[in-house]
């Protein structure tokens, strides 16, 4: 186990595109640490390097941005690291491994929070059910509408919205809203749908009928249950 003095820093360089059996070298090397216990380990993606090839590996060229270097690191006690080694030195088939002495002088691990199950508050009775379909494209003011809609249903003090999008659909002009490979996000269908009192929900529906240019409402009758955890529920 990981404590305050003298350690070890691993540093291992390898290739965002090396391969170990199925996956990426860095994927299956982080894989092992983490099986096999280490205290912690950090992988870095570099903007630019090279190595003993001589080659600059940068983004700025596309075929060269694919072989970027990753940086692992980790820090554990001498007998960890000898521990680990060979199996790494077999993993690391293409890369560079660099062994450090380090001094560790803070280690500190947050406990593990274990607070008392709350139990449920439940509340059931009738209730609206709101939906409301427009498109992603339409706007209110300087803001996406559905965006609006939800603000001001919080201001409104609704109890909960949610907004959906759709993959594809049509409304009453019967022209197609669907993503495409040149327009993955063009226009497609949104659905607010809200739950709440036939007050809540009568006003909300006022509010955002003056909201749309193009769209649909619909209100249907709605049995609610509504679980909640609360301090509230163990004090009673």
């Amino acid at each position: 186990m990981l404590t305050k003095g003298p350690a070890k820093k691993v540093t291992i360089f390898v290739n965002e595109d090396t391969q170990h059996h199925l996956t990426s070298l860095h994927d299956a090397i982080m894989t092992f640490l983490l099986h096999k216990g280490v205290a912690g380990a950090t992988a870095t993606r570099a903007y630019t390097g090279f190595g003993s090839n001589q080659k600059l590996h940068t983004p700025k060229v596309e075929v060269m941005a694919q072989h970027l270097p990753v940086r692992i690191e980790f820090v554990e006690t001498a007998e960890r690291v000898e521990e680990l080694l060979p199996a790494l030195y077999e993993m690391v088939s293409d890369g560079l491994i660099e062994v450090q002495d380090t001094n560790v002088v803070k280690l500190s691990r947050k406990p593990a929070k274990t607070e008392p199950k709350l139990p449920h508050e439940r509340k059931q009775g009738p209730a609206k059910l709101l939906r409301v379909f427009i498109g992603e494209a339409d706007r209110w003011q300087d803001e996406h509408l559905y965006d609006a809609i939800v603000k001001k249903l919080l201001m409104m003090d609704i109890a909960g919205a949610t907004v959906t999008r759709g993959i594809l659909g049509y409304g009453a002009k019967g022209r197609r809203h669907k993503a495409s490979f040149f327009h993955p996000t063009r226009d497609l269908p949104i659905v607010v749908t809200v739950v709440d009192s036939a007050e809540k929900i009568a006003a909300a529906a006022e509010v955002i009928e003056g909201m749309l240019e193009d769209g649909l409402m619909v209100i249907s009758d709605a049995e609610m249950v509504r679980l909640v955890r609360s301090s509230k529920a163990l004090e009673a």
